[in-house]
């Protein structure tokens, strides 16, 4: 029976095992899982990890269509056009981007507190969307929403295919 680990990385830790500090290893200490895909570092959320190659191929592939999805804070007030146009997709140095599903969504109600916290700016509003891609292009949801004029400034990701981030607390995990 394959291993399977669902973590909610914090920020600022390196999505691997190996390095000198605020990696993986200082938050799993199961031999042998590796993550399925990467969260870069300024990223929180969802990471699932397992012992199995193939398992870990299906998740992470491209090629496979795994949704994943996002829960992000940007700065501005998120317009109803800057949201239709990421749900059609937009044009990134390296082509365009798929269509996404993405709602304007209040703060949400579960969110913990980020060490170190976002900037904040008196006169500049922000605002929370949810988007869904099924690519993962190196940094796409943040180079998404700066295309549109919203750059991300918290980005936590919530779900991975049927994987669901849930109640799992920042640095803590599960096994599924």
């Amino acid at each position: 029976m394959a291993k399977l680990i669902a973590l909610n990385k914090p920020f600022g830790v390196i999505c691997q095992f190996s390095g000198n500090d605020n990696t993986l290893s200082d938050y799993i200490k199961i031999p042998n899982v590796y993550p399925a895909g990467r969260l870069d570092k300024d990223s929180e959320g969802l990471v699932i990890l397992t012992d199995d190659g193939k398992l870990q191929n299906l998740i992470s592939n491209p090629k496979y269509n795994k949704t994943k999805t996002y829960v992000v804070q940007v700065e501005g007030e998120m317009s109803d056009a800057a949201a239709n146009a990421l749900q059609k997709g937009v044009e990134l140095k390296d082509g365009n981007t798929k269509a996404a599903i993405v709602k304007i969504i209040e703060e949400p109600s579960w969110l913990w507190a980020r060490t170190p916290p976002i900037r904040v700016r008196k006169n500049i509003p922000t605002s929370w969307i949810e988007i869904s891609i099924g690519e993962g292009r190196n940094r796409q949801i943040r180079r998404m929403t700066a295309c549109v004029g919203f750059p991300t400034l918290r980005l936590i990701r919530t779900k991975i295919d049927k994987w669901d981030l849930g109640a799992i607390s920042s640095g803590s995990y599960v096994a599924l």
